[in-house]
């Protein structure tokens, strides 16, 4: 029988090895297990399979973790997989699995094809990733790009770990910045009708790509909104402006190939038949999470949102965080946070206890508060995990980019896509983790070189490809299916160290999916595909060194055939781990 995952199948073996042990009256019945790991080895000469189950349960079972280890290494060592157990230091345990382990493995991942590395940790659970949300003021730039890329891999990487995920967009049409917006656009509306409007004033939105918002008022008013005073036509120019704004989003984001199944408006909140955020408010004094208060003055540092009157404020410290917030502004009008509160209770009430915002760099500071308000809506029921996106430097040959004459202060995401293409701009945007500042070189990112990650990685696939072809060239009467192989294939004759060490990084990737699932990290996908891909391309170039080892052998189609098989496996986890990032598996490089 063929493992999918080899981890998890030992686990599962390490799990019954202790069911046995509670029999013989070892450990105790109902012990808990779920602390139980089994993983690579942070050295890999200790083994290829380490457990730490001796030192999570020594102390349940009150016994020694190395006494506990010797008797769980003992039943391991029956195993017909196993070749070795050690126990190491005060109680680790490491195994060497038999090479039929390995290749037991191998056929598992043929046999899987495209839903290799599946799991169901997630087990059906909801969650909300909420990413790009960008003010509706502007084309998306190349900062929006890395949250929306990483939004919408890690939504993806979710949804094959098992969780039922919901890709979301919180439109950002309420507020000052719509307002100027607006302003924005009406410069831009009399400007078509003919007028010499002359340099933007500070403080608006200097950028040409206002005009077409311009003509398009121009082409449904007429010149009747110029006649009109602020409080009539801001309404409608403003609704316009953020129609047409929200279409380019849309347009930049599948460009991306990005998609949200909700977009929720801010502006909803509070102009509907409800005031939602009144309404929130409410519910959370009824609770006593908000009361009317002063803030004491700031120690240090001044908080940006003091003011030394009586105030709504939201019993934020209760949760963690370092002061009570603000829900009202002095005019009456509500917080950006009161708006955000009520905003997250909408997702908790459509059953979600598990929120995942990804923000730009510069909101770190409104973790905490946001964090805390979650936890009051959901009685501590309902998690938030804030991932932040860190600034992206574009360059070009090393050379900071100059900024977009389309947008006026920055180079925009459309531009860097429909230079390179979307491919490139997705894996790089992930080939760092998202709390680290990325260099985006626009040169090296179509380089085809090793030093270019993205091409290197998709050159495996493609070189994948290219074996194929080639073995069909040698041997004519080559089945199509690839995969079907692994049943008649002498998949024993495997034997080489370099292609042992390749199936094992192949047979790690159902763990990397459960692993960077469960630390919503997509990078993880990204590292390891491309430390796939290397031994890939090195254990392919030992084949000019050392002929015996190429994978097409023309007077040993047996091993060949072997060899194919192996070649499917790594093309299987490169096309898989390629789509969860949204990047293409080529067939061949252009």
């Amino acid at each position: 029988m063929t493992t999918k995952n080899i981890f998890a199948d030992m686990l599962d073996h390490v799990r019954r090895v202790n069911d046995d042990l509670i029999a013989a009256g070892i450990l105790p019945s109902g012990i808990d297990q779920s602390r139980i790991t089994v993983e690579p080895p942070r050295d890999p000469t200790h083994g290829d399979i380490a457990t730490n189950a001796a030192m999570v349960l020594a102390k349940d079972a009150k016994r020694k973790p190395r006494e506990l280890a010797e008797a769980i290494a003992e039943k391991l060592r029956a195993d017909s997989l196993v070749a070795k157990v050690d126990v190491a230091g005060p109680g680790f345990i490491n195994l060497t699995l038999k090479p039929a382990a390995w290749i037991d493995a191998l056929c598992g991942v043929v046999h899987s094809g495209t839903r290799y590395g599946e799991s169901g940790i997630g087990g059906g659970t909801p969650v909300n990733v909420e990413y790009v949300s960008a003010n509706p003021t502007g084309p998306m730039h190349v900062g929006h790009c890395r949250g929306a890329v990483f939004g919408d891999a890690l939504a993806s990487l979710l949804d094959f770990a098992g969780f039922k995920v919901t890709r979301e967009y919180y439109i950002n049409d309420a507020g000052a910045q719509v307002d100027v917006l607006a302003r924005s656009a009406f410069l831009r509306y009399r400007e078509a009708l003919g007028e010499t409007i002359g340099e933007i004033p500070e403080g608006l939105y200097p950028g040409d790509y206002l005009k077409p918002v311009g003509v398009a008022l121009a082409k449904q008013y007429g010149d009747t909104l110029k006649s009109k005073p602020e409080a009539e036509w801001l309404p409608v120019v403003r609704a316009k402006a953020i129609e047409m704004m929200m279409a380019a989003v849309r347009t930049d984001l599948e460009a991306l190939n990005i998609k949200h199944d909700v977009f929720y408006s801010e502006r909803s909140l509070i102009a509907g038949k409800t005031d939602i955020v009144a309404q929130t408010i409410d519910w959370l004094r009824e609770r006593g999470f908000v009361y009317d208060g002063r803030l004491p003055p700031p120690k240090g540092a001044p908080v940006e949102d003091w003011e030394d009157r009586e105030q709504t404020l939201f019993r934020s410290t209760e949760f963690g965080d370092d002061v009570d917030r603000p829900l009202k502004k002095s005019d009456g009008s509500y917080t950006y946070f009161a708006s955000d509160i009520a905003y997250h209770r909408t997702k908790i009430e459509r059953g979600f206890k598990s929120l995942i915002d990804v923000w730009g760099a510069d909101h770190g500071g409104y973790i905490k508060r946001m964090q805390a308000a979650v936890a009051a809506l959901s009685d501590r029921k309902a998690d938030l995990d804030v991932k932040v996106i860190q600034l992206v430097r574009l360059l070009r040959a090393g050379e900071p980019v100059k900024m977009s004459k389309r947008a006026g202060e920055f180079v925009t995401l459309r531009e860097v896509v429909d230079e390179v293409g979307r491919d490139a701009v997705r894996f790089m945007m992930l080939f760092r983790k998202n709390d680290a500042v990325l260099d985006f070189d626009l040169a090296k990112v179509i380089e085809q070189s090793r030093d270019n990650p993205v091409f290197y990685v998709q050159y495996g696939h493609a070189r994948g490809q290219s074996i194929f072809r080639n073995a069909r060239t040698a041997f004519p009467d080559l089945q199509e299916n690839i995969a079907g192989l692994a049943d008649s294939a002498r998949l024993d004759r495997l034997s080489d160290p370099a292609e042992l060490a390749l199936i094992r990084n192949v047979a790690l990737y159902p763990r990397v999916v459960e692993a960077a699932s469960t630390a919503h990290e997509p990078h993880r996908i990204a590292f390891y595909l491309f430390d796939l891909a290397s031994e890939f391309h090195a254990l392919y170039s030992l084949g000019n060194s050392a002929p015996h080892l190429r994978f097409i052998i023309q007077d040993d189609r047996e091993l060949t055939e072997a060899r194919l098989v192996l070649v499917q496996s790594v093309v299987t986890v490169l096309a898989s781990g390629l789509a969860l990032l949204g990047v293409g598996a080529p067939s061949e490089m252009r």
